[in-house]
């Protein structure tokens, strides 16, 4: 349970990791509320928000509209807005033991990265295996890498980032990673480790045979919607709580926002649940809206959005990574992209080393979702294309002509789209009580 008010998770693994000036709170508080000020506790009382600190609810009833807190509290609301998250995935839900081992470090909340910074400040030049090819070993693995640890990465993929990145755009990254002196040991995942007399982990055993000397272990191998509390209450879907299109669940006074939401995405025409920080804040802001002024607010619609920024580079992400992968631009050099077109429509785009300008038409293209007929030239115009679309009214986006050719390098996705490992809307402690003027009482 955590004791400090609620902060943005993607601080943990960039900035709160940095040898020099790393970044501590207040200074990533979240920012969501009005004029993106940082939320201190200070701000919540100012704000007559009561900020409970330090305590779990241990069980909640939708039909009575209760909550019972680890203290023995009995909290009633008229709504209630669930933001708890996801749990890191241990080790041991896989059969290999030692996650409590002292070198041995997961990423989550503020707790893990004090765990993993002491890791790093006791081990100056040693040998880290991060477990996990993903969003929080990748970003782990560069940090680690400016803290000068000598950094071997493990994952069963064939490459990093994989229910993301295409093979192609994944070489971009690895490579990079690699001249940095990142070691990628893929195809194998890990059995067990070897323990020192004191309990540490000296050594990781790989199901392929190998044995690699360690210092400390970072795993990032996903995360689990905590729904525990709702399961039998509220309707599930894709291991979240399902929401329609207000966020509203199965019990239209109880909301979800944020990793444990499985909502609608209307540009697809499917539920998706999200595993990113612009979900939740988007979900959060939206949900608020809904409920305060129903009548004012459509459904919540709402683009996929990724980004990632580690060592000297800067990607963002937009849409869905479904169809057939256009490639533009120079992958030897800063800034390159792909597009993805699916069923005669770009449906997703990705762009390295983009400028604001550039990141902002990417996005407002691949919301346009403009007809592409002709997969070629959509490859020679590369960025301007959406550079082009983005300037254009949403009423009358250009289209590329038919002429023929085969010479277009095109590539299938061998991984359908996923939410990557990643972060939650910092509010996710518990669950959070939206109750108009009714008192917390205790029975």
């Amino acid at each position: 349970m955590t004791q400090v008010a609620p902060y943005e998770r993607p601080a943990l693994s960039k900035g709160f990791l940095l040898p020099e000036a790393p970044a501590r709170l207040p200074s990533f508080h979240t920012c969501v509320g009005a004029n993106e000020e940082r939320l201190t506790p200070k701000w919540y009382k100012e704000n007559g928000i009561e900020l409970v600190l330090g305590t779990g609810v241990k069980s909640a009833d939708v039909k009575r509209k209760t909550l019972l807190t680890t203290t023995g509290e009995t909290i009633s609301y008229k709504i209630l807005i669930v933001a708890t998250g996801a749990r890191a995935l241990k080790l041991e839900e896989f059969g290999v033991s030692g996650s409590d081992a002292q070198n041995v470090c997961y990423l989550r909340n503020i707790a893990d990265a004090n765990r993993l910074v002491n890791a790093v400040q006791s081990s100056p030049g040693g040998n880290a295996v991060v477990i996990g090819g993903g969003y929080i070993g990748m970003e782990c693995a560069a940090s680690l890498v400016i803290n000068k640890i000598n950094v071997t990465m493990v994952f069963p993929e064939a490459h990093c980032m994989a229910r993301l990145f295409t093979p192609k755009i994944a070489s971009y990254y690895e490579e990079y990673y690699k001249s940095r002196g990142v070691n990628f040991v893929k195809g194998t995942v890990l059995s067990s480790f070897d323990f020192d007399s004191d309990g540490k982990v000296t050594a990781v055993n790989l199901r392929d045979g190998r044995k690699i000397s360690v210092d400390m272990v970072v795993v990032g191998i996903g995360i689990r919607p905590n729904t525990s509390l709702f399961e039998g209450q509220l309707t599930l879907e894709k291991g979240g709580i399902k929401v329609n299109g207000k966020l509203q669940s199965s019990n239209s006074s109880v909301y979800a926002i944020g990793d444990v939401a499985a909502f609608p995405v209307k540009a697809f025409g499917e539920t998706r649940r999200l595993e990113h920080v612009d979900s939740a804040r988007q979900s959060a802001r939206y949900v608020v809206a809904a409920i305060m002024e129903p009548g004012k607010t459509g459904e919540f619609d709402y683009l996929p959005f990724f980004y990632s920024r580690v060592f000297t580079l800067s990607w963002q992400f937009y849409g869905d990574n479904v169809g057939e992968v256009v490639y533009f631009g120079d992958f030897s050099g800063s800034t390159f992209g792909a597009y993805w077109v699916n069923k005669g429509h770009l449906v997703g785009a990705f762009l390295e080393g983009g400028t604001k300008e550039e990141y902002e038409a990417v996005a407002k293209a691949t919301r346009f979702r403009p007809a592409i007929e002709d997969l070629t030239e959509l490859e020679r115009q590369g960025l301007t294309f959406a550079v082009t679309v983005s300037q254009k009214q949403l009423s009358s986006p250009p289209q590329i002509q038919v002429t023929s050719s085969t010479d277009l390098v095109l590539e299938k996705p061998l991984y359908a789209w996923h939410a990557t490992a990643g972060v939650i809307l910092a509010a996710s402690v518990a669950a959070f009580a939206y109750y108009y003027g009714k008192k917390r009482r205790r029975w």
